[in-house]
């Protein structure tokens, strides 16, 4: 079997949770990778806020649609989470704000996900 064929059956036998796990792994390394950049790498820190803020506004959409099965209370959280981090990302860019804010945030959010069940630690996933 192909690297891609084998990836591809992977990603098939993956539960929902397991992706957005995966997902969310993926963008907070991105972060951290940008937030110890040098401060003048910045199509990095652009690119890893642009990222982070993508996940976070199809998960306010997704959240804001008749047909998501989340309760209520929880979907208006992760809208409100989405906010928050627009808003916090903005600061990040213009120098008011933190790269930790943002990579505690995913982590919180990725213990939550943990396809292991353990609600681990998730630098641990993304082998930190």
């Amino acid at each position: 079997m192909s690297v891609t064929a084998y990836q591809k059956a992977a990603l098939t036998a993956e539960s929902p949770r397991e992706t957005e796990y995966r997902l969310f792994a993926r963008v907070t390394a991105q972060l951290i990778e940008a937030a110890a950049a040098d401060r003048s790498d910045i199509h990095k820190r652009i690119a890893a806020i642009d990222l982070n803020r993508r996940l976070w506004s199809a998960l306010a959409t997704d959240c804001a649609s008749a047909e998501n099965r989340l309760a209520p209370e929880v979907r208006a959280g992760i809208i409100s989470l989405s906010l928050f981090v627009n808003r916090h990302s903005t600061e990040v860019m213009i120098g008011g704000g933190d790269f930790e804010t943002l990579v505690d945030i995913n982590r919180t959010v990725m213990q939550g996900l943990d396809p292991r069940g353990q609600g681990g630690s998730p630098g641990m996933a993304m082998g930190m």
